[in-house]
């Protein structure tokens, strides 16, 4: 086909990246040096607040403990789902991707009557004597947490499955045959051969994590901030759309380097692989 023609046809799609994606992020960053004479005088002011340092700093690592977790529950899941006959696998499949049919604020609603003070996990401890007392795990990072794990694992188990369902059966098996443990097959085999899957999924998940806004506001309340929902406090509650705007700039800045670190990460993988 003409070069001319695909151009015609991409030019819909590349007016709507403009409009809807690159313009906003644009707007955002004029708003954050209007009337300043120092450019980047809100961002410096932002992080000499150290309450916002330790904002972003929990941000981070709250997405870098739901990547880990979702990790360590996803690997052994992909592999099992993905070696099971064509007709369980794909049962298997649904029963994974259903929390995703689910709307978001009712699945952490339900997060709330479980990790409640007399919810479901308190009076199940106090049923069995292994606590005296309800413990205070709802409005903790610990239940945002929790939440993120629910809400991303789906995604990383689909997208370990995608890699898992290619992996070599045969090399296995020559290892096996060769005295290789299951631990060094798993070490030196297994994991290498996903290592582009876990790339992908830490960077959808990590970016989800820390992006998201409604798990934290439900399930962290409001002595829990994290970089979303210091949007909404600073937007709509203090109206300082100036500071909001500065806060969404170096969250998307975060995530677009972290994003950008792990996808190149994953490419020379990919091509030590060609090259293998």
């Amino acid at each position: 086909m003409n070069k001319f023609y695909l151009r015609i046809l991409l030019l819909p799609v590349t007016l709507f990246v403009v409009l809807f994606a690159i313009v906003p992020i644009l707007e955002l960053i004029m708003l954050t040096i209007k009337g300043s004479n120092f450019y980047f005088f809100e961002y410096v002011s932002f992080f000499k607040n150290s309450y916002n340092v330790r904002v972003l700093i929990k941000t981070i690592e709250i997405a870098i403990f739901t990547v880990l977790i979702v990790l360590f529950i996803a690997f052994p899941l992909s592999l099992w789902i993905t070696r099971q006959k064509t007709w369980l696998k794909g049962i298997l499949t649904l029963f994974v991707l259903f929390p995703i049919l689910t709307n978001t604020v009712v699945r952490n609603y339900a997060w709330i009557i479980i990790l409640g003070k007399d919810g479901i996990i308190n009076n199940f401890l106090s049923y069995i004597h292994v606590i005296n007392q309800p413990l205070n795990i709802l409005y903790t990072p610990i239940a945002i947490i929790i939440g993120s794990v629910y809400l991303f694992l789906p995604i990383m188990v689909i997208t370990l499955m995608g890699s898992a369902s290619e992996l070599n059966i045969e090399t296995e098996e020559a290892a096996s045959i060769l005295g290789a443990t299951p631990s060094v097959s798993l070490i030196k085999i297994i994991i290498p051969q996903l290592l582009p899957g876990i790339l992908t999924g830490s960077i959808l998940v990590f970016a989800g994590a820390m992006t998201a806004y409604t798990t934290p506001q439900i399930l962290g309340g409001n002595k829990n901030l994290v970089m979303s929902t210091l949007i909404y406090q600073q937007s709509m509650t203090l109206g300082n759309w100036q500071n909001a705007s500065v806060v969404a700039i170096i969250l998307i800045v975060i995530s677009v380097l972290t994003m950008t670190i792990l996808r190149k990460l994953s490419y020379k993988i990919d091509r030590r692989k060609l090259n293998a």
